[in-house]
């Protein structure tokens, strides 16, 4: 019987089987960031320890940096003593660290796949929820804590659950319009916020296979906000030709030798799925939420649940109601978002617009919203800002003169980080502020107002939003 790239990874890195019924597992790159490993760093030095693997270890800052005003020492205190602690902890433990002025830093899930260090067929841990984002490159990849951020510091190992494997086939053509990050923010409204726990997703069909690696990143970035601990793609050619001439990808006839085994961890033919779900393609519309977790969604042309039923599609008729919750969850969000049931989503007035975050901040993602803007202005009464994924999105958007275009049509051009996905740097709404974000979390709080509302969608879609003042369909602008 055939196996799944998922049995594969986890048999190769099984060090041996816990009493507990978990597996110790090794772990083939630890990314590290300056948000979740402070306290790992200094139980290592309570103890004496040492970090077991650096040659598998690889640091960066990007949780809490400025993007407008990088001056040390920031601002916030909090901020340069993370910064200052990583610092630290990088120089006495030996750990590569992509620094605040190195042209590898950016966002964790950004650089680990640009630089090569992501790679098929590993195990790839990090102290972020959407360390998932890797599983594009056929890796099983999950999220820790800073306890377990100390364990694989310490050992390159972490106990895990075993996962079932549940197949999500997107068929058909996508339409035009219809991004990515609508295909995942329909497969979590679909499956709910809580139907992938327990599983690894193994995304597969005609339109992942035609999807670039940025799209394919994209995907599997948001696996976590539909409950899955690990999304992944299976390695193809589109995978190879990414990789190939990266720094810490092998070159030459052992990049060839590489590219048959990574070919290998591919799940194969005949391998059996614990669930096998597919989703058309073409039945899919660019897709808004409108309350507060991923799956809480309706497309664009659509409108907001009314209590006791489910999403409305553009037609008026209850849709399913998986991603909207029970009648008091629905009712809680709505009155936290400030909506009412039965309105259209389109026409919501947003007051800022955030094209940025490990979901939506690679290059082709500013090519598609600046292609959005281009020659128009942003509404005046919206603040919008993109913030590239990394130091080397920044410079490649700028020799295509991306930054020109967003710059022209009212937008700030911030250097790399998190920025606004979280509330964790000066990037913050404020008061009861709307945000059309291309960030992965809409959480009540999340972008650092307890008030502030955040409604989730591609890039290009925040670009429409930007330039109409309200969400708007950008079917109507392209």
């Amino acid at each position: 019987m055939g196996q799944t790239l998922l049995q594969k990874v986890w048999d190769l890195h099984t060090v041996r089987t816990l009493p507990s019924g978990q597996t110790q597992i090794f772990v083939g790159l630890h990314l590290v960031h300056e948000v979740t490993s402070p306290q790992a760093f200094d139980a290592l030095r309570a103890r004496g320890w040492t970090v077991a693997r650096l040659d598998r270890t690889f640091a960066t800052v990007d949780h809490i940096v400025p993007t407008r005003e990088r001056t040390r020492p920031f601002l916030d205190v909090m901020a340069e003593d993370m910064i200052a602690a990583l610092e630290r902890n990088c120089r006495e433990f030996g750990v590569r660290l992509a620094g605040l002025d190195d042209d590898r830093q950016g966002i964790v899930h950004v650089i680990g796949p640009e630089l090569g260090l992501t790679q098929p067929g590993m195990t790839i841990a990090c102290g972020d929820s959407h360390t998932s984002t890797h599983g594009a490159f056929g890796a099983v990849a999950f999220g820790i804590g800073t306890s377990q951020v100390r364990d694989v510091l310490a050992s390159q190992c972490l106990a895990l659950e075993p996962m079932k494997v549940r197949r999500i086939r997107v068929t058909g053509t996508l339409p035009r319009g219809v991004y990515a990050k609508d295909v995942i923010l329909t497969i979590i409204n679909r499956l709910g916020v809580g139907g992938g726990v327990g599983y690894a997703y193994e995304y597969a069909g005609d339109v992942l296979a035609r999807m670039s690696m940025d799209e394919r990143m994209t995907i599997c970035n948001m696996s976590i906000e539909g409950g899955a601990r690990v999304g992944y793609v299976n390695p193809d050619e589109t995978t190879f030709a990414y990789m190939k001439g990266r720094p810490f990808v092998p070159a030459g006839d052992a990049f060839e030798r590489a590219r048959a085994w990574w070919r290998a961890m591919a799940s194969d033919a005949d391998a059996r799925y614990d669930d096998d779900v597919e989703i058309r393609g073409e039945e899919l519309t660019p897709v808004v939420t409108w309350g507060v977790n991923p799956g809480q969604s309706v497309p664009v042309t659509g409108r907001v649940p009314t209590v006791g039923r489910g999403p409305q599609g553009a037609d008026g008729a209850p849709g399913g109601a998986s991603g909207g919750g029970d009648a008091q969850a629905v009712a809680d969000a709505l009155a936290y978002m400030n909506l009412h049931g039965g309105e259209p989503i389109a026409g919501t007035r947003v007051d800022v617009a955030f094209i940025g975050s490990c979901t939506n901040s690679r290059l082709s993602d500013l090519r598609e919203a600046a292609r959005i803007v281009k020659g128009r202005r942003v509404a005046a009464h919206v603040k919008a800002l993109v913030v590239p994924g990394s130091a080397s999105v920044k410079a490649a958007a700028e020799r295509e003169g991306l930054d020109e275009i967003f710059r022209a049509a009212g937008f700030e051009w911030r250097s790399a980080g998190c920025s606004m996905c979280l509330g964790m740097n000066p990037d913050k709404l404020q008061g009861h502020q709307v945000c059309a974000s291309s960030s992965n979390r809409n959480f009540k709080g999340r972008q650092g107002s307890p008030t502030g509302r955040t409604l989730l969608m591609s890039p290009a879609m925040v670009a429409a939003a930007a330039v109409a003042g309200a969400v708007a369909d950008v079917r109507e602008l392209a």
